[in-house]
C-alpha cells in the first residue's frame, strides 16, 4: 500500500514523499515503515504505543483513531502532521 509522508518526517524516508509499506493493520504497517526507516515510528507513536497528539493518521481519506484497524493491500494511508510555533 502507499503512504503519504508529511514533509517533518520526509528525512526518515531519503525525501520520498510517497512510500510502500505492508501490514494487516495500522500498527503493522508502522513497524514495516520502521523496518524500512529506522526511527520513523517513534516520531508518530510514543513510549505506551498510542498516536502522538500532533499526528493523524487516514486511510483512504478516513480518519482513523485505532492503531488495530484493519488494512487491505489497495489502501491509500496518509500521515497528517500538524506544526505549532509562536
Amino acid at each position: 500500500m502507499q503512504v503519504l509522508i508529511p514533509t517533518p518526517l520526509r528525512s526518515y524516508t531519503n525525501e520520498q514523499r510517497l512510500v510502500e509499506a505492508d501490514g494487516a493493520t495500522l500498527a503493522e504497517m508502522l513497524m514495516d515503515l520502521e523496518r524500512r526507516y529506522p526511527g520513523i515510528r517513534f516520531r508518530m507513536i510514543n513510549e505506551q504505543d498510542r498516536m502522538r497528539p500532533h499526528i493523524r493518521f487516514f486511510v483512504n481519506r478516513d480518519q482513523v483513531f485505532d492503531l488495530a484497524h484493519a488494512l487491505r493491500p489497495g489502501d491509500e494511508i496518509f500521515i497528517v502532521q500538524a506544526l505549532s510555533g509562536g
